[in-house]
């Protein structure tokens, strides 16, 4: 029980703190950007995804089905930056990256399902 209160509130922690730093520019988020191909406000409208992705999963402990489709949108972003990230030949972030989806996916595959 503990841990399924606590999963939703350390991803959407993680989310919302990237989102807000996408959305206002903070730190090396602009380089970022930059490095990656990105304007500043295409940036700027995937921290807002980000953002909304973060609400989606911490109301999804009270309804359900909005907590799964915020995962899934979740999910769909990470695996867009894979894809920037490989397309810029980042090997070493390609093989850390896959790591990652290949893990939220067994974690989404053993989730129960509320609908």
């Amino acid at each position: 029980m503990i841990l399924s209160a606590s999963l939703p509130c350390l991803i959407a922690s993680i989310f919302a703190l990237l989102g807000v730093a996408k959305i206002l520019a903070l730190g090396p988020m602009a380089e970022l950007a930059a490095h990656a191909g990105f304007t500043t406000a295409a940036y700027r409208v995937i921290g807002g995804l980000e953002l909304a992705g973060a609400v989606g999963v911490a109301l999804g402990t009270v309804i359900p089905l909005c907590g799964g489709l915020a995962g899934t949108g979740l999910l769909m972003l990470l695996a867009g930056a894979v894809t920037t990230h490989v397309r810029h030949g980042r090997r070493a972030a390609q093989a850390r990256l896959r790591g990652c989806v290949r893990g939220a996916g067994r974690l989404v595959s053993r989730a129960p399902c509320h609908l």
